[in-house]
């Protein structure tokens, strides 16, 4: 069984991302992108589904563990009756090969180790073949290969490789396992502690470009590492969660891939980016956005793979029980077809806000947005699934009109801004039009304050926005209302719940409850600051903050009942709301971008030459030194004999 998703930490190469336990096993792995078939879906399912587990062979009485300073590189100690020992875990940074480098160092005494790695690929189905060559274990099934190089001593056993070795006091031993097309040869394993400090140095150097210097600055960073992460470097784009079908409810059903970049997210990455003094990554982040929509304005999606892909069909991997029993387990998300109002405003508000901080609007990106306002003008008025991807009958939800008049009012902004041509009074007229119509229908006088959809009396936590996003002023006696019934009906533990399931079955077309949403509650605490109460709005925040594991992330969603973190991990949304929650609630400013930055990432982003398309930032992201392998395969020292011979899996 997988461990408590507390007990999960991340390490990644801005391609894909390993989870990996305090208990020494990597339980996910999608190689080589966040949305490919996992080779490790232990997660999932059990050992037979893939893991990789280095640890101590007898009990360990504890474990300790922690990021090395601000970097992406894990380390565990493990403290046994023999010792204590060292595993050190990290994903250097992307060059050819996806790679998975661990040191295992002793520290006192002498501890027996042992390893277990189940390689199963196609989401843990795919048994590959195994075989040894030059000293390289090779595993290969279909289109993909795995090799793993260690000079210790391996050996085939129940369908996997496993390994027993004793590691003294001052003594390393390495491991390195890469990701390969199967039609291609294994790369040369590199060498695992150059890898590991060029790595932490890699993060150092990033890290160091931070800006932020407020309040809760160790939360901050840990978020913007977190985010960078989840960054699918070569486009720009960031996936919502590294996991997918980890379940809102344990034991539910509610479970979801959300390995696809969310544009209902792009407005608060966007800041958040810019709060962190990320500027690059944001305007990165920004021309992924323009690239994914680009198209018919009535086709835009909600989401879209890391490349911008279209295609995400939604299926069942059924041979997965799913986590602690959490089934169904869903490959692919169907609400990509969906039809959410909201996120014209998402897209619109996040290119102003780009705008604002400083960067140039340029003339295909004003005629794209000029393309979105004359789909508005009329698509406004058409009931929608809502932000919360619903899979029930459409409806007129509150949320959506307000995002729809976000996206007209920045559009009469942006153009006032930037001095842009449109039809501003035309504009001026439909953002009247739809604040008078939201105002009138959203609003329910009876019980004082906003509602899901229009002619309901349900509360959705999304109304937070309301402020938020500058419809109405904080001050307002409907949104201070609004504010009040979310706190009074939809807290739960102390948090923010989207939406009370049992009320509204029949809106998202589902069964069982779901625990509450991480994002909202740190919305609640920035309206609750609006309104004057600053001392409930820093509780609030610091009942958040305590949620963090002991690596400082955050699931999406957080089970008061059962007092876990659900939900996929660790969930960017949440990390996102993290450092703008703080941010303004510490008063930073609203982050301007220096005319230099943009300049130079103008001149940055140009195509490589070897006409994949990829995208470069220049002076922003760390060079990384070149890869250091190991000539012949040699080990840099460790315990064994080289073992010699074939091997193939279930030996």
């Amino acid at each position: 069984m997988a461990l408590p998703l507390e007990d999960y930490g991340i390490i990644g190469d801005l391609h894909t991302a390993a989870m990996v336990g305090r208990d020494g096993s990597i339980d996910w792995l999608c190689l080589p992108r966040f949305d490919s078939p996992a080779c490790f879906a232990k997660l999932l399912g059990d050992e037979q589904h893939g893991s990789w587990r280095l640890a101590p062979k007898g009990a360990t009485r504890a474990t300790h563990r922690r990021y090395l300073g601000d970097s992406l590189v894990l380390e565990s100690e493990f403290v046994t009756d023999e010792g204590t020992v060292r595993v050190t875990d990290c994903m250097p940074i992307r060059r050819e090969h996806a790679e998975v480098v661990r040191l295992v160092e002793g520290v006192r005494g002498r501890v027996t180790m042992e390893m277990h790695l189940a390689m199963r690929f196609g989401y843990g189905q795919v048994v590959p073949w195994v075989r040894r060559l030059d000293g390289t274990l090779t595993a290969v099934a279909g289109p993909d290969g795995l090799s793993l190089w260690t000079p210790v001593h391996t050996r085939g056993a129940d369908m996997t490789t496993v390994a027993e070795f004793t590691v003294a006091e001052g003594q390393r031993v390495p491991f390195s396992l890469a990701w390969f097309p199967a039609n291609r040869e294994p790369p040369r394993p590199v060498d695992a502690v150059y890898a590991i400090e060029d790595t932490e140095q890699w993060w150092s150097d990033w890290v160091a470009q931070c800006s932020y210097q407020g309040d809760h600055r160790d939360a901050v960073v840990r978020s913007l590492v977190t985010l960078k992460a989840l960054t699918y470097e070569p486009t720009g784009g960031i996936v919502a969660a590294a996991t997918t079908s980890l379940p809102e409810t344990l034991g539910g059903g509610r479970n979801w891939d959300y390995r696809y970049c969310w544009l209902r997210d792009a407005t608060l990455t966007l800041e958040a980016l810019m709060r962190g003094g990320f500027f690059e990554e944001a305007l990165a982040w920004r021309d992924w956005l323009l690239r994914a929509v680009a198209g018919d304005p009535s086709q835009m999606q909600i989401m879209y793979g890391p490349a911008g892909e279209r295609r995400l069909d939604e299926w069942q991997a059924d041979w997965l029980p799913g986590y602690e029993s959490s089934a169904p387990v869903r490959i692919g998300n169907a609400a990509a077809g969906q039809f959410q109002l909201d996120v014209y405003g998402e897209v619109m508000s996040a290119l102003f806000e780009a705008a604002h901080a400083g960067d140039t609007v340029t003339a295909p990106a004003w005629e794209f947005e000029r393309a979105l306002m004359t789909f508005l003008e009329d698509g406004w008025r058409e009931p929608d699934d809502g932000i919360w991807e619903v899979r029930g009958p459409r409806r007129h939800f509150t949320h959506s009109k307000v995002m729809a008049w976000v996206a007209v009012d920045r559009a009469i902004r942006t153009a006032a801004m930037c001095g842009t041509e449109g039809p501003l009074d035309r504009w001026r007229t439909l953002r009247d039009e739809i604040h008078e119509q939201v105002c009138d229908q959203g609003f329910n006088p009876a019980k004082g304050s906003f509602t899901q959809y229009y002619g309901s009396d349900a509360l959705d936590a999304s109304l937070l926005m309301i402020p938020l996003v500058g419809f109405l002023p904080a001050t307002d006696p409907r949104v201070r209302g609004t504010i009040e019934a979310v706190e009074r009906e939809l807290m739960d533990g102390g948090f923010v719940l989207r939406y009370r399931t049992v009320d509204t079955g029949d809106v998202d077309g589902l069964t069982g409850r779901e625990g509450a949403f991480l994002a909202c509650s740190f919305w609640m605490a920035d309206c609750l600051a609006m309104i004057g109460r600053e001392h409930d709005a820093h509780a609030m925040l610091d009942r958040l903050l305590a949620l963090r594991n002991d690596l400082g992330l955050l699931s999406e969603e957080y089970d008061p009942v059962a007092g876990r973190l659900v939900g996929n991990f660790p969930q960017a949304f949440s990390h996102v709301s993290l450092v703008n929650c703080v941010s303004k609630l510490s008063g930073a400013e609203h982050p301007v971008m220096h005319p230099s930055t943009v300049d130079r990432t103008r001149r940055g982003m140009h195509r490589s030459a070897s006409g994949t398309g990829r995208l470069h930032l220049a002076g922003k992201v760390p060079a990384a030194r070149p890869r250091r392998t190991l000539h012949g395969n040699r080990p840099t020292g460790g315990t064994g004999p080289e073992a010699t011979g074939p091997e193939v899996a279930g030996r």
